[in-house]
């Protein structure tokens, strides 16, 4: 089947697309030579700034994240990808400050080519920046080596905890403890049954049979874990879940962030029958809920699935996930 998209010329994209972002929601974000999506308000000189990096396509992740209690900078690439070294170093540049800059960056291979580059430029400029890594895909096996493990969904609550630290006021040796504490506790697992076209050329990206799902496959169209005949709901969640489980090591009295993402062409309706099955595993283990998130944060133009995301909370995490933020998608008061 053809792509069907409402676009213009392919080439003009990015552009056009961050153009409409930016203009739609001008009171929060600003667009400063042509890929950097900036907070509109600056926050204070004297507080830790987060910025980030990743190719376009993936709306509203991660430009849509911008904002107070959240990212200070969003450098752009390319659909599907990533942004060159010495863009992401005119970000870090932008945002130098003696509080110091937070780089969060995903595991994918272009992200972290790009992003090492541009560490390398800052050292030798003297910025005072700390990168991260997001590596909590286990499709590959929960205790595959981590730079073998995809950065997927969980970038976004990533931010909003190392966000919310940073406008508290913390250090930056504060604020990037709690985000690797964050990181070494949180686990992806995604499942596709329909792929996507990538909308400058309409390619289809990757292959399912029409009765088949795939789970562990990428936000790329990457492999998973081998393809398989569609399951219900209930049986697809408890699958997922369970290895989540297993992989954060919850276990009765925890607390956790569940996340069910859509991959762009997951409705509502099934999202919240994933949850719900989700959330009563997770019950009947003794584990609590504490947090939730449902609705499309990273998605994949027209793929058909989810990602089903787990983080081990504590009551620090839980109040910073909760603390006020203001963005184009994602907004606390």
């Amino acid at each position: 089947m053809s792509m069907k998209k409402f676009i213009n010329d392919p080439a003009n994209l990015t552009a056009e697309l961050l153009d409409g972002l930016c203009t739609a929601f001008s009171d929060k974000l600003t667009l400063v030579d042509e890929k950097l999506v900036c907070r509109a308000n600056p926050k204070a000189e004297d507080k830790v700034a987060i910025v980030t990096l990743g190719g376009s396509g993936h709306e509203p992740a991660l430009q849509a994240f911008v904002g107070e209690g959240l990212i200070d900078i969003s450098v752009v690439g390319d659909i599907f990808a990533a942004p060159n070294g010495p863009k992401v170093f005119q970000a870090l540049q932008k945002m130098n400050r003696e509080a110091g800059v937070l780089f969060v960056v995903l595991n994918h291979a272009g992200d972290v080519l790009n992003a090492n580059i541009a560490m390398e430029m800052a050292e030798e400029a003297g910025l005072n920046v700390k990168m991260i890594l997001t590596h909590e895909d286990i499709a590959p096996g929960a205790d595959a080596p981590d730079e073998d493990k995809r950065g997927l969904v969980g970038c976004v609550p990533l931010y909003k905890v190392a966000g919310a630290a940073a406008e508290a006021g913390k250090s930056l040796d504060e604020v990037y403890a709690i985000a690797e504490r964050f990181n070494n506790n949180m686990a992806t697992l995604a499942v596709a049954m329909k792929v996507a076209t990538h909308p400058q050329n309409g390619d289809a990206i990757g292959d399912i049979a029409e009765d088949e799902m795939e789970i562990g496959m990428g936000q790329h169209g990457e492999a998973g874990t081998g393809p398989c005949k569609i399951m219900s709901a209930d049986d697809t969640a408890k699958t997922m879940v369970e290895r989540l489980i297993a992989a954060v090591g919850a276990a009765s009295g925890d607390k956790v962030l569940l996340t069910v993402n859509g991959s762009g062409a997951t409705t509502h309706m099934e999202m919240f029958l994933i949850y719900r099955a989700a959330r009563n595993v997770l019950a009947d283990a003794g584990i609590e809920t504490a947090c939730s998130m449902v609705g499309e944060y990273l998605t994949v133009q027209e793929m058909g699935g989810f990602q089903m995301f787990l983080a081990k909370m504590d009551d620090e995490l839980i109040d910073l996930f909760n603390a006020p933020c203001d963005s184009p998608y994602w907004t606390v008061r």
